[in-house]
């Protein structure tokens, strides 16, 4: 399980940038085809909530993946007195 743990702490570190890549990517090509001005206002404050929104999941997720990476994880609590 531990094994597992480490492995899956790899894969958030990885896909925390990953998503953000694309979500940039994807507001860039967004904010690109809309045609007149109101509409490309609306567009960046939409884009613009949605990256500040998914900004600080995707810096979690690469920190849980850190400390999965590490070990962190390996022995949990398992009563309230331990904590």
């Amino acid at each position: 399980m531990n094994t597992l743990k480490k492995f899956l702490g790899l894969v958030w570190m990885v896909l925390g940038p990953l998503t953000m890549t694309f979500l940039f990517l994807q507001a860039i090509d967004k904010v690109g085809l809309t045609h007149t001005d109101i509409e490309r206002t609306n567009t960046i404050l939409q884009w613009g909530i949605i990256l500040f929104i998914f900004l600080p999941i995707s810096l979690g997720l690469m920190i849980f993946g850190f400390y999965a990476w590490k070990g962190e994880y390996e022995r949990l609590p398992e009563s309230s007195e331990e904590l």
